[in-house]
């Protein structure tokens, strides 16, 4: 008897696992308060190409995004540094980033 495995579509060590700070309440009541950022695949005239926005939970904005060819940290970085840079004198108070990218990306850079 043959089995079929079943699909994990991570087999890495698993890091450290970040609190939940948000308790799935994604509701902001001032702009900057949360911001939810994640990769999503899609196809374009065949070449596979990865998103990565940053959302404002308070009114759905997207504030930043980059586009690349692979899902690497350096995609998430240049955007989130991009998006600083450019939010930093407007931002006086800034809450909470909502991320559920790979944890590797996220303990890599610290």
């Amino acid at each position: 008897m043959v089995r079929i495995k079943k699909y994990r579509s991570y087999r890495g060590e698993i890091g450290n696992i970040a609190p939940n700070l948000i308790q799935r309440d994604f509701t902001a009541t001032r702009p900057n308060q949360k911001w939810t950022t994640d990769i999503t695949e899609f196809s374009l005239l065949g070449t596979k190409l990865y998103l990565s926005p940053i959302l404002d939970m308070y009114n759905s904005k997207i504030i930043s995004y980059s586009i690349s060819e692979r899902p690497v940290l350096s995609q998430v970085m240049d955007m989130l540094d991009k998006t600083f840079k450019k939010l930093s004198d407007s931002i006086a108070e800034f809450d909470l980033i909502i991320s559920n990218i790979v944890s590797e990306f996220i303990l890599s850079r610290i």
